[in-house]
């Protein structure tokens, strides 16, 4: 479904845990060289390893996306390791307490937009300054449902992701006929560390999830993965700045 990508170099953020980590997983996979990257170190450390020993070519990067240094290191060190940068998954990002809009703090809104925003703005300078050289690449930046429709209680997490939208489709734009392909996937609630976490601190919210949900259950970061490499593929080579929704069928009711 994805095709290969032998000889290809794919970078992922946020490749720890989650969807990150499923898609570096399948990229591997799929044949290419991946560089994973995220603010926890010993735990994209650890998932490099894992790639590594299962016969894969993988660099592990400690890397805080909002921090603009730290993503020009970033993909320096990607292109030193393996010669050129051909997909990338900018997938890191945090959640924010659900609240309401007038109780929300500014400090938590500079925090969340710093990541979730300004990081996906960070890695794709730089990720597009290495594709403008190459004349070739694809981008995929991790938006959400939240970055389609409006949730109460989420205004500052779905600014974040209504952002990313909007960057991408500006970017791509710039960039569609200089051979560099950058799309948005938004994905739904998706079975990951991310959300667990959310929904221990908020119990009742699986209820409201699982009664919206037309398919009936999560999602799994596998299927996130696969839309991410059929996005970054020749098989989508005539798909540019589009927001795909993974979300069975949540944004369709």
């Amino acid at each position: 479904m994805t095709g290969s990508f032998e000889g290809a170099v794919a970078l992922v953020t946020g490749a720890a845990s989650g969807m990150g980590l499923a898609t570096a997983k399948a990229f591997a996979e799929a044949g290419a060289s991946v560089a994973l990257a995220d603010v926890h170190e010993s735990a994209v450390r650890s998932a490099a390893d894992g790639l590594i020993s299962a016969g894969h070519k993988a660099i592990a990067v400690r890397c805080d996306v909002a921090d603009e240094q730290e993503v020009a290191s970033m993909i320096g060190r990607t292109v030193a390791a393996f010669g050129r940068l051909d997909a990338a998954f900018n997938n890191a990002g945090v959640q924010s307490p659900a609240v309401e809009t007038a109780d929300a703090s500014g400090e938590e809104f500079d925090r969340v937009n710093a990541i979730n925003l300004r990081g996906v703005w960070n890695c794709m300078k730089y990720e597009l300054r290495r594709m403008r050289e190459q004349g070739t690449g694809a981008i995929v930046n991790c938006s959400s449902i939240g970055g389609l429709i409006g949730i109460p209680g989420r205004a500052t997490y779905h600014a974040s992701k209504h952002g990313v939208i909007g960057l991408t489709k500006s970017a791509a734009l710039e960039y569609a006929s200089r051979g560099i392909r950058i799309n948005a996937i938004c994905p739904g609630t998706i079975d990951t560390p991310m959300v667990a976490a959310m929904l221990a601190k908020e119990p009742e919210a699986m209820k409201d999830i699982l009664k919206d949900q037309p398919i009936g259950r999560l999602g799994r970061a596998e299927e996130i993965a696969s839309a991410v490499l059929w996005l970054c593929s020749p098989g989508a080579s005539f798909v540019i700045g589009h927001s795909l929704a993974v979300d069975g069928g949540y944004t369709i009711r």
